[in-house]
């Protein structure tokens, strides 16, 4: 699934989660971060505001986007782990973020890894001495 969303002057953040009940696994990968029409020429902080390993709230800027220098950044999918939220930290933007969303079912894809390990191992040929 693509992610997108734009953050402005009136709307400084975006808060990625998913449904608590929910039994998957879920992977957001931002991909770029780019200034879009009407940016001024001034310094764009985007923050990522995630928890860590002790539940605690951190914020880690992720791009310093300016219109004469430095108007876009590519992050090479930048995995994050939901729920996740993008800030604006400073600027006015427009500032747009690109990425994708993975959903892995836990159930499912431990029936089809056995499934695909089972299948390559019966389908490999013999293997047959090289010859000289």
């Amino acid at each position: 699934l693509l992610l997108g969303c734009e953050l402005t002057a009136s709307t400084k953040s975006y808060t990625f989660q998913v449904d608590e009940e929910d039994d998957s696994d879920h992977i957001l990968a931002l991909s770029v971060v780019c200034l879009t029409d009407g940016a001024k020429d001034e310094c764009n902080v985007v923050e990522v505001v995630g928890r860590n390993h002790e539940n605690q709230e951190i914020a880690v800027p992720v791009a310093n986007l300016k219109l004469s220098c430095q108007p876009l950044l590519s992050l090479d999918n930048f995995k994050l782990q939901p729920p996740v939220t993008f800030r604006l930290a400073a600027g006015s933007g427009p500032v747009h973020l690109a990425g994708w969303h993975r959903i892995i079912h836990r159930e499912d894809s431990s029936l089809e890894d056995d499934d695909l390990s089972e299948e390559d191992e019966e389908e490999l040929p013999p293997i047959k001495p090289a010859k000289k």
